[in-house]
Order: structure tokens, then C-alpha cells, then sequence
């Protein structure tokens, strides 16, 4: 089992009502049931963590299976909105 942080950005921020929490998981999957599990009382923040893409330690998850994306001691999984893009 490993224990980091995990950042939450812009929506993901305004709907676990917090900047960061620890974690102690060994799983990307587990570190967030977990917080699912700490923030049942506000309503948004399961559904806005299915809008977000995540950051390991820097580097993005993509559309890896969480439950396959290792968490290391001392880590950071940082939780980002979606992006809008395109051109003009």
C-alpha cells in the first residue's frame, strides 16, 4: 500500500470541496473509491470524477484501466477538468 496526494483542479475542486487529501492505496481504482467514499455527501463529485482526466506522478493516464495504474509512496495523482479545445 502506498500514501500520496491527491490534487483536485477546478470542478473536481469545487465539488470535493477541497485542494488536496491524502491517499493510501495501491491503485489509481482504489485511491479514488476511496475519496468517492470520503465525499458521499456532496452530490457532484462522483459524477465530475467520470469528466476528469488524471496525472500520475506527472505523467497522464490515458485511457489505462485504473485499476492496472500502480500508486507509489510519496505520489501525486492530480485530478484535472476536462479541456476544452479545437481551432478557430
Amino acid at each position: 500500500m502506498a500514501s500520496g496526494t491527491i490534487r483536485y483542479w477546478a470542478a473536481a475542486k469545487a465539488a470535493s470541496g477541497i485542494a488536496e487529501e491524502r491517499y493510501e492505496a495501491r491503485t489509481l481504482a482504489d485511491a479514488l473509491d476511496s475519496a468517492r467514499e470520503r465525499h458521499t455527501e456532496r452530490a457532484d463529485f462522483a459524477r465530475v470524477l467520470l469528466r476528469c482526466s488524471f496525472l500520475v506522478d506527472g505523467k497522464p493516464v490515458g485511457k489505462r484501466a485504473h485499476d492496472a495504474v500502480e500508486l507509489r509512496d510519496g505520489g501525486t495523482v492530480e485530478v484535472l477538468p476536462p479541456f476544452a479545445g479545437g481551432s478557430a
